[in-house]
């Protein structure tokens, strides 16, 4: 693997990694590793950075849904418009085409179940083209990113006797 792309995977895997530290993995200057930031930033190959967090150690209560979608693709834009449509609405986290029985996989989240499906009934349904859903609950995460979201370990209360 090139020294640059090793740098994205550095990147994608911690992207709070200083330029020094990035520059010693990927064998790179500082000042190379700037610049080739930079460039990927203005090449929107670096789309963002983002935190990944384990909302259920938090107090704020969420539902996410992966959605499958059915859709009839368009002559000249396939599914290009209809992606366009439904990735456009706010609570749409990521969306995909796929292979297989479904057409687009779509990622939300809402505060309850009954936003979510407001969402599928109301918003995604609805759309011209669509043809047909599916929706999944997430229950529980296990891993995302390479990222394992372990179970919060509780403390023991009380005293040790010897």
């Amino acid at each position: 693997m090139n020294n640059e792309l090793r740098l994205l995977q550095l990147l994608e895997e911690n992207c709070t990694y200083t330029a020094g530290q990035l520059a010693a993995m990927a064998e790179l200057t500082e000042e190379d590793v700037k610049a080739a930031i930079a460039k990927n930033e203005a090449d929107k190959v670096i789309l963002g950075y983002k935190a990944i967090v384990d909302w259920e150690r938090t107090e704020r209560e969420a539902v996410t849904a992966l959605i499958e979608v059915r859709v009839t693709p368009q002559r000249g834009e396939g599914f290009d418009r209809v992606a366009k449509r439904i990735y456009q609405y706010d609570e749409v986290e990521s969306l995909y085409l796929m292979s297989g029985a479904y057409d687009l996989t779509v990622i939300i989240s809402g505060r309850t179940l009954k936003e979510v499906a407001r969402f599928v009934g109301e918003k995604l349904a609805p759309i011209e083209d669509v043809t047909g859903t599916a929706t999944h609950f997430i229950l529980k995460k296990y891993k995302e990113k390479h990222l394992i979201f372990e179970k919060q370990e509780k403390q023991e209360e009380g005293f040790v006797l010897e």
